[in-house]
């Protein structure tokens, strides 16, 4: 089964949670805080294997968690770092926010990787929260909370060469005529179900009838994709070959193959660059070869004066071939050549080139409050959710110290002015509480 589209849950690692330790020793009556900071927890990362083809890993299983970090301990031991979670994808895979749909990378070279989902930072031991005045605290943080997210994986195939056309045009019988590839093969309509690839000989010998003399010192092997057909409306979600419409994207060069036996071939053709261009404009300035199918056929023979002339009006290169019985195949493999750029940029990466979304932190921002549909009162911000996260708030010392940030920051004002009660809920992040004026108390 091809599969090349998934959403799959990503949830990296929580971070360690920092100790609350004091040295004891022999000795040494009134030992300072030696506790250790938690490890950051494991991430999870995707990366390129050219071994791959497909998002079949994926099929059954779509939770993905890397392992947490380990906590600190005391004589300022930190707790192990959790190990990063690494998920292989194929070329050509876009990274998607599943619920902004925002990119967040686009990887197509081996070994290109991407985050997914970040790593919680470990928290700090209370080693680092003694002071002058305070020589003794029992403050540490709790670990931050992993990253955790849907994300949704596209497969764009990278092929050189990409055949488009309505269904029963002829692509698979013409993708096997040129390659080793052995697609199924019948006279009806959506025979191919699933893109297929193969790799083209381009020095192989010519067709019956065919004196090209080109080929003999190619060593190019572009590789060919055939696209499921396309019909009208595919564009808009129409037919079997919507999905697969965005497998031409990375191509270099389009083949796009028409039914010279059908009623109107120049319909056919008409139908398939409408779709292009309403899927993405930019297919149509790809190079772009015309095969005129079935051209064995009295029909198709009596079409192709017309449609030859129409396509030496548009500028478009157009061949004649019957891709069944090998005629003109030595022709259409000299036209292509022609259009495929030289070997060394064959073997680099097709345009566009992959793409890592790098995004900085914003500074801090502001501390918003707002209602939830139940009557709480929400408080948003990046800083004082993370701080929420990290606080243990059963330690009363720990409880204060997220009091007087609450009140710098200007969310315990905001929060009267919103008109809050004591006993009332206050949610943070994932953290809920309850307001009781100062100090606040963790709901359970």
């Amino acid at each position: 089964m091809f599969l090349d589209q998934v959403k799959i849950w990503l949830r990296a690692g929580d971070g360690g949670a920092g100790a609350s330790t004091f040295r004891r020793e022999a000795h040494v009556p009134r030992g300072g805080p030696d506790g250790g900071d938690g490890g950051r927890g494991g991430s999870i990362r995707l990366r390129v294997d050219p071994g791959q083809t497909t998002l079949r890993d994926f099929r059954y299983k779509h939770h993905f968690r890397a392992a947490p970090g380990g906590r600190g301990e005391r004589a300022r031991r930190h707790g192990k770092a959790g190990e990063d979670l690494v998920l292989d994808v194929p070329p050509g895979t876009a990274v998607f926010d599943d619920a902004t749909g925002e990119l967040l990378a686009d990887l197509v070279a081996t070994g290109q990787m991407a985050l997914g989902a970040r790593g919680g930072r470990g928290g700090l031991g209370n080693t680092h929260f003694a002071t002058s005045t305070h020589q003794a605290p029992k403050h540490a943080q709790k670990g931050e909370p992993g990253e955790e997210r849907w994300v949704r994986l596209e497969l764009r195939l990278i092929a050189d060469i990409g055949l488009v056309g309505l269904p029963n045009a002829g692509k698979s019988t013409l993708l096997a005529a040129v390659t080793a590839a052995r697609p199924k093969i019948a006279d009806y309509p959506f025979t191919t179900l699933e893109p297929n690839l193969g790799v083209m000989d381009l020095e192989a010998g010519n067709g019956a009838g065919d004196a090209s003399g080109r080929g003999a010192a190619d060593e190019r092997r572009p590789t060919i994709a055939d696209v499921p057909g396309l019909i009208e409306g595919a564009s808009s979600g129409a037919g079997l070959g919507h999905a697969f419409l965005r497998h031409v994207e990375r191509t270099r060069v389009l083949v796009h193959v028409v039914d010279g036996s059908d009623r109107d071939p120049e319909w056919d053709f008409d139908v398939i660059r409408g779709e292009l261009r309403a899927h993405d404009p930019a297919l149509l300035d790809k190079p772009t070869l015309v095969a005129f199918n079935k051209i064995d056929l009295p029909s198709a023979a009596e079409a192709w004066p017309a449609f030859r002339k129409a396509r030496a009006n548009d500028g478009i290169p157009v061949v004649a071939i019957a891709a069944a019985t090998g005629e003109g195949i030595g022709r259409f493999r000299t036209a292509l050549a022609e259009l495929l750029p030289p070997a060394e940029e064959l073997g680099a990466a097709p345009a566009p080139a992959g793409v890592v979304v790098h995004r900085i932190d914003a500074a801090p921002d502001r501390v918003s409050v707002s209602r939830d549909a139940d009557g709480a009162f929400r408080v948003a911000g990046r800083r004082i959710e993370r701080l929420a996260a990290q606080t243990d708030f059963e330690i009363e010392e720990s409880a204060e110290r997220f009091q007087r940030y609450l009140e710098r920051s200007g969310a315990d004002a905001e929060l009267r002015r919103a008109g809050i009660q004591p006993g009332d809920s206050v949610r943070i992040g994932s953290v809920e509480l309850e307001w009781e004026g100062e100090p606040w108390a963790a709901r359970r």
